[in-house]
């Protein structure tokens, strides 16, 4: 498999790391091992995203999805001008407008950031440019106002340019009215960060999670800016409680287009990974015996084959965990 394949089809910055390395290691490193011995990262990632891909999927009611450019990106096009949930990575910009020009003549006007995380705001400033007003939640917009540093990552992200920072929040929940759809944005705290919000096209009855649902992948949790097991469980449910079986799932990472029952097999996977996890701690055993005890063996197959391996997800979910 291609790096560029590996790219398009999850759309996940650290895939190319992963890729990259997987040579000269002979296996997959974890995230943290991948930043530890990667020089570069950043431009890495944009050499990539410049060559990768987009791929345009249209569903209803003027909405599309673009895959290739980080995570998956929503796009609401009418009259009031385009609407995009995230902003992908800046190296695909030629790719992005040419893909959204493809969707119409209509101008970029709305940018709205499901969190923080480089691979959903890489794009801010030139959509920005582009005529974009961004919004996010408040604690995205704090942490793109200063230097952070992912722990799990080794690796400290450097403060961008005020043309990247939201210039509009949201607090608990927010409902917007463009292109004749209803927006509703609601925050799921101390999820896959502090900051993540999920966006809901009431009208066409599709919900973008961002990155509280990864489609067929172990999903990240970013303990350093918020996140935490029990949070992204909670979102879950939450999403889950309002969407049907006809409603349209676009999750952050993964195939885009998905659906509830493929959500809720995500939601059983987090908390029987939890439970399973939580039971080994509570026998006070350290993280190295719960991960030998492959506390995610009968969800491997089909979870753990891509970037998040089975022992960083064992580790993610240990860290979460309260000690009783």
């Amino acid at each position: 498999m291609t790096q560029e394949l590996t790219l398009s089809r999850r759309g996940f910055c650290l895939c190319c790391m992963a890729a990259s390395t997987f040579a000269a290691t002979g296996g997959w490193l974890s995230p943290r091992q991948v930043f530890a011995k990667t020089q570069g990262i950043v431009d890495m990632i944009r050499d990539a995203a410049a060559k990768t891909p987009i791929n345009v999927h249209k569903t209803r009611a003027g909405v599309s999805i673009l895959e290739g450019s980080g995570g998956n990106i929503a796009v609401l096009t009418g009259a009031d001008g385009k609407v995009l949930i995230d902003g992908g990575i800046t190296a695909s910009r030629p790719r992005l407008l040419e893909a959204l020009a493809g969707l119409g003549k209509e101008p970029i006007r709305h940018l709205i950031n499901t969190h923080w995380h480089f691979d959903h705001t890489d794009g801010n400033e030139w959509l920005n440019a582009e005529g974009a007003a961004i919004l996010a939640h408040e604690n995205t917009r704090k942490h793109l106002m200063e230097v952070v540093k992912v722990e799990d990552w080794d690796f400290e992200f450097p403060r961008p340019p005020l043309a990247a920072v939201p210039s509009e929040t949201v607090g608990d929940e927010m409902s917007l009215k463009l292109d004749k759809s209803t927006l509703m944005l609601k925050h799921h705290p101390n999820a896959h960060t502090d900051g993540d919000i999920s966006v809901s096209f009431g009208e066409a009855n599709i919900v973008h999670t961002g990155d509280l649902y990864w489609n067929g992948i172990y999903p990240f949790i970013d303990y350093s800016t918020g996140g935490g097991i029990d949070g992204t469980i909670k979102a879950v449910e939450d999403i889950l409680s309002k969407v049907t079986a006809e409603t349209i799932v676009i999750p952050g990472h993964g195939h885009p287009l998905s659906k509830k029952s493929e959500l809720d097999d995500y939601r059983t996977m987090l908390v029987d990974i939890r439970g399973n996890v939580a039971k080994l701690k509570t026998e006070g055993k350290p993280i190295d015996e719960v991960i030998a005890a492959k506390p995610t063996a009968a969800f491997d197959a089909k979870w753990g084959q891509f970037v998040i391996s089975p022992e960083f997800f064992t580790r993610l979910v240990y860290l979460g965990v309260a000690e009783t």
